[in-house]
């Protein structure tokens, strides 16, 4: 291609990490300056197609068919004048201003791609965030993550399959069997536990009638905070926790998980949760990896200590945005935000909306960069928080700058109001990945197929 040829003598912007915050930033980047050839683009990514994070638990339910939202990267790369290069970061090199990319292998263990090094100018850093078990013993031999695309199916498979080997068997179920123990209560726990009760259901009727989904099927969700979704106001938690208990879902709160065996959850109270199939969805962390990498700055969960720049605290070439970034979040309202581990320093929580707002606040930045300009610092807005819970519900809070007349403070919604704002957070991110045209287009297609494909897909 002309842009490759001219690569060269054209500034090098490399991104690496392809979710919410990564790509966009790589399509909008490639959409302006990579089509004018003002800068050479390249998105660096692990895997080869895309799921917006937030929808995982609907995949790991069954309620969403993947091939419906994925985007692939090579596609994406060619229709908005990015390059993609498949492979994992594992290391770089400040002084040679070269990233360290890992040998790509396929499924079979055969080399699809060398170990190489990618130059940069600029470097943009945005490779999310990965489940933190804090230490806590069993839990990589026994439990299952939510992270990527390909957990969330295989927790669907597993599903699925414990549903049909329960059927099948001639013996009593064992004390395990067709349980689902979901340890952390946060929004991504609480999201599995609501889909995770109708899809089961839906899933038995489908010719399994030797389960008795109602007696058989048993969900738990386990959190150490005295309440779920801890991160919301108390009254939405309370709200939440009643939906759950109605649906059956056992909510265990204050409950420390000591360990994690092979079919059960231990609580350090002594009690033991039977569960066939285990979920850990409590705490996140950046990828090791970039624990000092180059030497970096960065924090206890591994994040890169940005300034409000968005540039690494050593080195203004390199920037860091979404769950990896250790951003100050200035003029914190009460009660809102994380607290840096070691520092007492809040820092903008690993939320999808940070991440868009970093990447469209990055966009601007990079541009005045390649063309030696100042650059402008950024500042988070808080939209509040959504967490859907299926089909029964969806609770949140919008903060006082989305109402007008209120200054300061939050405004509680639920129901059928909150589960449009929920709804309209996936199509911006959407809209920042195709523009309007195919969003409407795609959104048609979807809402025709919906009404007349089965509502659970069966892998």
């Amino acid at each position: 291609m002309p842009q490759a040829r001219n690569a060269p003598a054209m500034h090098r912007i490399v991104i690496v990490g392809g979710g919410a915050g990564g790509l966009e930033l790589a399509t909008r980047l490639g959409d302006t300056m990579g089509r004018r050839g003002q800068a050479h683009i390249t998105l660096i990514e692990k895997n080869r197609t895309h799921v917006w994070k937030p929808k995982l638990h609907e995949i790991a339910a069954g309620s969403m068919d993947m091939a419906d939202h994925e985007v692939g990267y090579l596609a994406q790369s060619h229709w908005h004048h990015f390059t993609y290069r498949v492979g994992q970061m594992t290391g770089l090199d400040r002084e040679q201003r070269l990233v360290k990319v890992a040998p790509y292998l396929d499924d079979e263990g055969v080399e699809v791609a060398p170990a190489r090094d990618v130059p940069y100018d600029t470097l943009v850093i945005a490779v999310g965030s990965q489940s933190n078990d804090f230490g806590t013993p069993g839990v990589r031999e026994h439990a299952m993550r939510l992270e990527s695309a390909a957990d969330a199916l295989r927790f669907h498979q597993r599903m699925v399959n414990a549903c049909i080997r329960a059927h099948s068997q001639s013996e009593p179920l064992r004390p395990e069997q067709l349980h689902v123990a979901i340890i952390g209560a946060g929004a991504t726990g609480v999201e599995l536990a609501a889909e995770l009760h109708r899809t089961t259901r839906e899933v038995v009727a489908y010719g399994l009638d030797r389960v008795d989904a109602d007696k058989d099927i048993q969900l738990a969700v386990v959190e150490a905070a005295p309440r779920v979704l801890p991160a919301l106001p108390e009254r939405l938690s309370t709200a939440t926790e009643k939906l759950l208990k109605n649906l059956g879902v056992a909510v265990h709160t204050s409950g420390k998980v000591a360990a994690v065996s092979a079919g059960a959850v231990h609580l350090a109270d002594g009690r033991v949760l039977p569960a066939e199939l285990i979920v850990w969805a409590a705490g996140v962390k950046a990828p090791d990896f970039l624990k000092d990498i180059g030497g970096l700055e960065t924090n206890r969960v591994n994040q890169i200590v940005v300034r409000d720049t968005l540039q690494s605290t050593r080195d203004e070439a390199i920037f860091a945005i979404g769950d990896c970034a250790a951003c100050e979040w200035k003029d914190v309202q009460e009660g809102r935000g994380a607290r840096d581990h070691g520092t007492g320093v809040k820092i903008v929580p690993p939320r999808a909306q940070a991440a868009h707002q970093q990447a469209k606040h990055l966009l601007k930045q990079l541009r005045r960069r390649v063309k030696g300009q100042p650059l402008q610092p950024w500042y988070y807005r808080d939209f509040g928080s959504l967490v859907s819970l299926g089909e029964f519900s969806t609770v949140g809070s919008m903060m006082g700058g989305l109402v007008s007349g209120m200054k300061g403070g939050s405004l509680m919604v639920e129901g059928y109001f909150a589960k449009l704002m929920y709804q309209s957070l996936y199509k911006m991110h959407e809209l920042a990945l195709h523009g309007w045209v195919k969003v409407v287009l795609d959104t048609l297609a979807r809402s025709i197929v919906r009404r007349t494909e089965p509502h659970v897909k069966l892998h």
